[in-house]
């Protein structure tokens, strides 16, 4: 294996053990609750490739799936990623793919795949909640959109900055 291929590696799954310690940082708001394993997924598709970034998720995923306590709350297992809000953990996948394809890109690319990527995961999650719990969309979307988006808006701007920073000071040298 090639020393690029396996540093990436390296760094996805560096960052899916990030995300499933940003996951932890928890405000209960409602049915899903406020925490930052979205900034693990932004920076995911910020540093990585594109399959990278989707394999970085996966494997926060699949950790989940099988039982670790990597979730929100602590929370791990199938009855975990199969619950209401399940479907925004799934979501994390397109939203570090979408943000890893428009990486590359200038700027305002960048910015329009994390936004891209942001409204992929709410909507699957979104869908997801809907069909595991018979609420409307107006208030789904009262309830698991509305009050994230200021927040999510504010990880994306971090993890923007973030990632130019690493690239400039850390990963370059590695």
């Amino acid at each position: 294996m090639k020393k690029g291929k396996t540093k990436e590696f390296c760094i996805a799954g560096l960052l899916a053990a990030c995300t499933a310690v940003l996951a932890q940082i928890v405000i209960p708001i409602g049915p899903v609750p406020f925490n930052l394993a979205v900034f693990g997924a932004f920076l995911s598709g910020m540093l990585l490739s594109p399959g990278m970034a989707v394999l970085s998720m996966g494997t926060y995923w699949l950790m989940a799936a099988i039982g670790l306590p990597v979730m929100a709350g602590m929370q791990g297992g199938l009855g975990a990623v199969l619950s209401p809000t399940g479907g925004y953990v799934a979501g994390y996948l397109l939203l570090a793919g979408c943000t890893a394809l428009a990486a590359k890109g200038s700027a305002p690319m960048r910015w329009a795949g994390m936004a891209l990527g942001l409204v992929l995961c709410y909507t699957l999650g979104t869908a997801w909640f809907i069909l595991a719990t018979g609420t409307s969309l107006p208030a789904a979307l009262s309830l698991c959109v509305v009050p994230f988006i200021p927040a999510d808006a504010a990880k994306a701007i971090a993890a923007f900055w973030l990632a130019q920073t690493l690239k400039r000071r850390v990963l370059q040298k590695v």
